[in-house]
């Protein structure tokens, strides 16, 4: 009986007493499949968490502790799939994000579009507009390559470019409205 102990003691030890190559190699595969997934932009944290356990379990090698260097590469490993796994749903999250983004960045370009052309049509000196007309141009650039980053399931990108911009679109057509509204008060009182 005490034979068994004592040769699961001794398998364990020799286990321990090389580099577990294997398992930091299959952590390795395991990252890079994230990586490939997309990983680092829809789940950077376990992403960032398994890419460190790794750098942990090479170290644990260096310094020849490869009991704890099996412990890592394992750890990785498991931090990888679980990764990849998070990537489909996050990556669903973001694109849902930036198409609401997207329309409501282009709904709030039409608005400024209209508020800008009523501005004209009661007289608005041009140069009042100008800063308006510039938010509108640079929002429908902004559009235009939102549009073709998420055509290109660049999903994370769109929302980074879309950030901001309807609340500046929103607040030029408030502007706008402001100057034309005094614009259309002074004509009364002529």
């Amino acid at each position: 009986m005490r034979a068994i102990p004592i040769g699961l003691l001794l398998l364990v030890l020799a286990a321990c007493s090389e580099p577990p190559q294997k398992e930091i190699d299959e952590a390795r595969s395991a990252i890079e499949a994230a990586q490939a997934a997309g990983a680092e932009t829809y789940a950077p944290e376990e992403y960032a968490g398994a890419t460190a356990t790794l750098q942990k379990a090479r170290a644990s090698v260096d310094e020849r502790d490869y009991r704890q260097a099996l412990s890592y590469a394992i750890d990785a490993r498991q931090r990888a799939i679980e990764a990849s796994r998070l990537v489909p749903e996050a990556r669903a999250r973001s694109k849902a994000a930036a198409d609401d983004e997207l329309k409501k960045t282009a709904d709030s370009v039409a608005h400024l579009d209209s508020v800008l052309r009523a501005a004209h049509d009661a007289g608005v000196p041009a140069q009042e507009l100008r800063a308006s007309r510039g938010t509108l141009a640079a929002a429908r650039g902004t559009l235009q390559e939102a549009r073709t980053t998420l055509d290109a399931r660049k999903y994370a990108e769109a929302n980074a470019l879309l950030h901001g911009v309807r609340e500046n679109v929103d607040a030029a057509a408030k502007r706008t409205a402001s100057i034309s509204q005094h614009a259309k008060g002074k004509r009364r009182s002529l």
